[in-house]
């Protein structure tokens, strides 16, 4: 199914008919909410507007902390942001973050036809979800199968009397979304007083935002606020997916309590200098690198284990997500993974007036899912 990031999620909500000339899409994060509006005219996708707004203040919570806000807050921070970015439409796309979703992949023998999947899945599902079934809204997507080398194809002896090589099990990705989650989307959007186009799960919307056609295995790193999220994406489909309990501002909490400075101090000494470090504090540079090393460390772990399990190889890996901007991240990348580099660039999907290219640029990685969700509305 190479269709899988323009169908993804259908269930959970309603696809809006396709062909559309203006979209919104909405990401709601845990320490942020990013809104992006882009539209079609004459055939090229125009970056409308976009716009982002912290959510630490309507918890009381200093810029850049995590937050847990009930749905009546969260809906006045989507308002505001929909208010200060100059959006006007009433319909949009929203973002159901990963965290109320498990993604993982199932081995089902080969003999097993399309038509009882539906049949199989959810009893094969339960065996990896906690909850009751009854408590999930269930998707599935077939993964394509693993490619012959030529060598491969050249070498394997044939013929009646040799053995025959055994059939490739059939894999599926599937993902159970708690319908806790989706309701409460549901009244968010409603007291919002907008129309949701459809919920869509943020990897597949970031995904959508960075990818163009990379055909071998590449590596999405997603370095959020309280998480980091790996998705290894082959045909532009999810073939792994792992999270890793550590984002951004366990950095910068982290170096609030070792130099006894505020959080929000902490946050601006973070992003003025990353991992080049303050010559002023020369702590700071290893303070970050400990968390780097940690994330990256268990990255590798995912990539040994998706090498072994498929025999195929990392080839490139892209950042996206705020801490993806932090500086120095691309130099320590580069001497931690045998791959190439690269910060996602999602706004080169779309046209903008050139004075904004640089501050797209820098931009981007952060407004990844926001902009993935526009740009599937728009197809």
């Amino acid at each position: 199914m190479s269709n899988i990031l323009q169908n993804i999620i259908s269930k959970i909500g309603n696809i809006g008919a396709g062909g559309e000339n203006s979209a919104v899409g909405i990401d709601i994060g845990s320490s942020a909410i990013k809104v992006v509006e882009i539209k079609r005219k004459g055939g090229k996708v125009m970056l409308e507007t976009y716009g982002a707004i912290a959510l630490g203040p309507y918890d009381t919570l200093d810029i850049g902390r995590v937050t847990n806000l009930s749905v009546e807050k969260l809906s006045d921070a989507v308002r505001e942001v929909l208010k200060q970015s100059g959006v006007t439409a009433s319909s949009a796309a929203f973002s159901i973050p990963v965290q109320s979703s498990l993604i993982f992949t199932l081995e089902l023998p080969p003999t097993i036809k399309e038509g009882e999947m539906g049949a199989i899945i959810p009893t094969e599902a339960r065996k990896y979800i906690p909850v009751p079934i009854t408590e999930v809204s269930l998707d599935y997507f077939l993964l394509p199968k693993k490619q012959s080398t030529f060598e491969e194809m050249n070498l394997t002896p044939s013929g009646p009397d040799l053995p025959q090589k055994p059939a490739d099990k059939t894999n599926v990705l599937v993902v159970a979304t708690q319908n806790d989650a989706i309701a409460k989307y549901r009244s968010l959007v409603s007291l919002c007083s907008l129309s949701a186009s459809f919920f869509e799960i943020e990897i597949f919307s970031s995904i959508r935002a960075n990818f163009e056609h990379e055909l071998s295995p590449v590596l999405l790193m997603d370095f959020g606020a309280s998480r980091t999220k790996l998705s290894i994406v082959e045909f532009g489909m999810v073939k792994s997916y792992h999270t890793i309990d550590r984002g951004g501002a366990d950095i910068t909490q982290s170096i609030s309590q070792s130099l006894s400075i505020p959080f929000s101090e902490a946050e601006k000494m973070k992003k003025e200098f990353g991992l080049f470090g303050n010559p002023l504090e020369k702590s700071l540079a290893d303070i970050i690198k400990i968390h780097v090393d940690y994330i990256f460390a268990e990255t590798n772990n995912v990539l040994l284990e998706y090498e072994k399990r498929y025999s195929r190889t990392i080839s490139k890996v892209i950042f996206t997500g705020g801490g993806s901007l932090m500086k120095g991240i691309p130099e320590v990348a580069t001497s931690n993974f045998r791959a190439e580099i690269e910060i996602g660039h999602p706004f080169s999907k779309v046209n903008a007036p050139e004075f904004l290219g640089k501050v797209l640029e820098t931009m981007g990685p952060e407004f990844a899912v926001a902009l993935g969700l526009a740009l599937r509305k728009l197809q």
